[in-house]
């Protein structure tokens, strides 16, 4: 079976995964790997044409990187993610640039606001992960008022980080019968979920390059810091872990377009642009 293809045969815990996903990105420190990805958090606001004056949720928001390129283009913003850690540091950002930003925990499954709310509901590398893709795109279509657009920077899954999460799965494999995040990197999926209810989709290919010192100060980085990856490491054992650790530096050394000892890895991504209907 394909790794993005779902096995409807298999009833899936939704509750029980979404409590070990919760936990996996309270882990570590996602700030430290989600800061370097503020260029796409601009990038989304330019695509989506984000404009002044608008009300804006930033859904699975992480530390704020949708929500401060928001805030800095005079948007009434509403930042929200269900890890509160998170949070504080998307808080504190926003207080250092002397932005106003209201900040709420939610889970973007169960988005706690009215229907038709806001004129653009944003994510970037946040929904994708939730469990129930179907109830995660109904909310935020919920709430984003009609001819409002709805703006997704979605990993893909043949792209670096897409190859990176198949790596893990050989090594820690996901519930059976989950949804994979990397779907949302798809046009197919995109039409699935949002096109009943939407006037257009628009999906722009993108790329992010990671830099690091070199593949081994990824490795520790994303170990330390990054849920999914730390959580990995830790529920195996030592043989394990070195199996994980050799894939990883492999994955790595086959995405790597530095020539003098460094890293950098570009990585694909989508733009997803939806106006609701």
């Amino acid at each position: 079976m394909n790794k993005i293809d779902i096995d409807h045969s298999a009833t899936v815990d939704l509750a029980a995964l979404k409590s070990k996903q919760q936990a996996a990105w309270s882990s570590g420190d996602y700030a430290v790997v989600g800061t370097t990805l503020q260029i796409v958090g601009e990038q989304l606001c330019e695509s989506v044409d984000l404009r002044p004056g608008s009300k804006i949720l930033d859904v699975a928001a992480g530390n704020g990187n949708a929500t401060l390129a928001a805030a800095r283009r005079f948007c009434e913003v509403t930042s929200t993610d269900y890890v509160d850690a998170l949070l504080d540091k998307g808080r504190a950002r926003a207080k250092a640039e002397h932005l106003e930003v209201t900040f709420a925990h939610a889970d973007a499954e169960s988005l706690p606001f009215a229907d038709g709310t806001f004129d653009y509901v944003l994510s970037t590398f946040g929904v994708m992960f939730t469990p129930d893709h179907e109830r995660a795109a109904a909310g935020m279509l919920r709430v984003c008022r009609s001819g409002g657009r709805i703006g997704l920077a979605n990993w893909t899954p043949e792209g670096f980080v897409g190859q990176l999460f198949k790596t893990l799965g050989k090594h820690v494999p996901p519930a059976p019968g989950a949804q994979s995040p990397a779907l949302w990197g798809t046009r197919e999926h995109m039409n699935t979920l949002f096109g009943t209810k939407a006037d257009t989709i628009r999906v722009v290919d993108r790329s992010f390059a990671f830099r690091y010192r070199s593949a081994r100060h990824f490795i520790d980085v994303f170990r330390a810091y990054y849920g999914p990856v730390h959580k990995a490491f830790l529920a195996l054992g030592s043989a394990e872990q070195a199996a994980l650790d050799a894939d990883l530096m492999a994955l790595l050394e086959q995405f790597n377009e530095a020539v003098d000892g460094t890293l950098r890895v570009p990585s694909a991504y989508i733009d997803v642009i939806v106006t609701k209907a």
